[in-house]
């Protein structure tokens, strides 16, 4: 009876703490379990810097650069200790105390005979997608990248996979940069595999525990792993901060296992994975085709003298005022994009007197603005959602990820320097992701064309010409 209970013990303490590169502080264990762990060698300790000649390095993040490396009084040994200054907001980590790592049992993750309770139809196109990755993970492949444009049904694409994954008794992560995306991705996976125990990782979430078998996460939440996942799929590979930040790919690939499969979704590939493609140095699947058919909406630019003048001035042009008023179809939400948050705060309460004056809302409550510093940001979306607000004023977080069966959009200051090629992209294929309504409208508002406003057009026009809509 004992002996079952400690087998017990023991699996549940892999299953939770397998995978994971965690502070003493960030394991709930009392001392005297946590010493008789590592008496038996179930936890082992690893310094939190390495050092190569002149550099040093956190071995959370990654981080080498000496700015972001700071010196600290240790509380208890007294002693002036180094710790990483980048990867703070997930808890300091100080040379004097080491990270742990499970090196106990490994756990046996269930297999599942039909993890699936999905019901829909893949197009022709998502079902070479959705093979294709099936392929690479059955056969363990390091790399693959699926090449799909917005509104394609990307997420609808991996369902195959990860049911392949799961009936091989594989764990799977999905990260993305956003911590939006993971909560619009997380209610969608818990519907499409209803029997499978599922955790929506981010800062602040309610999950916290980081020990399920299929899981949703911000990359970020990926610095606390190592070696944790069969198949890891990184979705909006290009999005801010993944590919500014070194520290989120550094993480990514500590957090797959040695043979497991990394798997890349974007609409929008940089250069150099596009490089590498050309170099087949990455294999890749590509779709260039909606789910429902059609094709992308294609932006039309307006030129706004004096532009930037006015909405610093917290003052609606009237050309825009005029667009929005003789807006093809008014039952459509509006999603209106702006370069910076101060902007985003300080137009809405002229922008909602105007639509409200012009009878475009029909009450000020429908008109709200959101941002990644917004405490409330996570209603207001929802209220989006669910059509309690009308019009929604946005920075670029909601440009990729999100999806609102019916919005125009508009991008005030699309010349300015924030909004990219790819981000521009997104955000126009943020319009006409329905069946019942895929014509949005998509405009970009400027005072000076440049070349991402271009780029992002003609990426647009030739996505639809080889979907063989042009």
């Amino acid at each position: 009876m004992l002996l079952e209970r400690i087998k017990i013990i023991n699996e549940e303490l892999a299953f939770r703490y397998s995978g994971k590169l965690l502070l003493r502080r960030e394991i709930p264990l009392s001392d005297s379990s946590f010493q008789h762990l590592l008496h038996l060698s179930y936890f082992t300790p690893i310094s939190s810097f390495t050092y190569r000649l002149f550099e040093k390095q956190c071995r959370r993040c990654g981080n080498q650069k000496p700015s972001l490396l700071g010196k600290i009084p240790c509380p208890h040994c007294r002693k002036t200790h180094l710790y990483c200054r980048k990867c703070i907001q997930m808890g300091r980590v100080m040379e004097c105390e080491p990270l742990y790592v499970w090196s106990g049992p490994l756990p046996k993750w269930k297999k599942y005979q039909s993890p699936c309770s999905w019901k829909g139809n893949l197009t022709k196109a998502q079902q070479k997608a959705a093979i294709r990755i099936v392929k690479a993970i059955q056969q363990k492949e390091k790399e693959l990248l699926v090449w799909a444009v917005c509104g394609s049904g990307k997420t609808e694409m991996l369902f195959n996979g990860i049911t392949k994954a799961l009936q091989l008794g594989m764990r799977i992560c999905i990260a993305t940069p956003r911590q939006d995306v993971v909560r619009e991705l997380t209610p969608r996976i818990k519907e499409a595999f209803l029997t499978v125990p599922i955790e929506g990782l981010y800062g602040g979430s309610k999950d916290r525990d980081g020990s399920s078998q299929l899981m949703i996460a911000t990359t970020h939440q990926l610095l606390r792993f190592r070696e944790a996942f069969d198949v890891l799929i990184i979705d909006e590979i290009d999005a801010f901060p993944y590919h500014k930040d070194p520290s989120l790919p550094y993480a990514a690939k500590r957090a797959i296992k040695k043979n497991g499969t990394m798997i890349y979704l974007t609409a929008t590939p940089n250069k150099h994975l596009q490089n590498r493609i050309r170099k087949k140095e990455l294999s890749h699947v590509f779709v260039p085709v909606r789910f429902h058919g059609h094709p992308l909406i294609i932006p039309s630019f307006k030129l706004c003298f004096s532009l930037k003048k006015y909405l610093n001035h917290s003052i609606l042009p009237d050309s825009v005022v005029n667009w929005i008023k003789q807006r093809n179809n008014k039952q459509r939400q509006m999603l209106i994009f702006l370069p910076t948050i101060a902007l985003t705060e300080n137009l809405l309460e002229s922008i909602t007197t105007i639509l409200f004056k012009e009878n475009i809302v029909k009450t000020k409550k429908e008109v709200a603005a959101v941002h990644a510093e917004d405490v409330s940001r996570e209603e207001k979306i929802q209220a989006f959602r669910n059509r309690t607000l009308t019009v929604l004023l946005t920075t670029t977080i909601l440009e990729r990820g999100v999806t609102f069966p019916s919005v125009d959009v508009i991008v005030l200051q699309a010349d300015h320097e924030v909004f990219d090629e790819a981000a521009l992209v997104q955000i126009a294929g943020r319009a006409g992701r329905s069946v019942d309504d895929p014509s949005g409208q998509v405009v970009f508002f400027h005072q000076g064309k440049t070349n991402a406003m271009v780029r992002a057009r003609d990426l647009i026009q030739q996505m639809n010409k080889k979907g063989g809509f042009i």
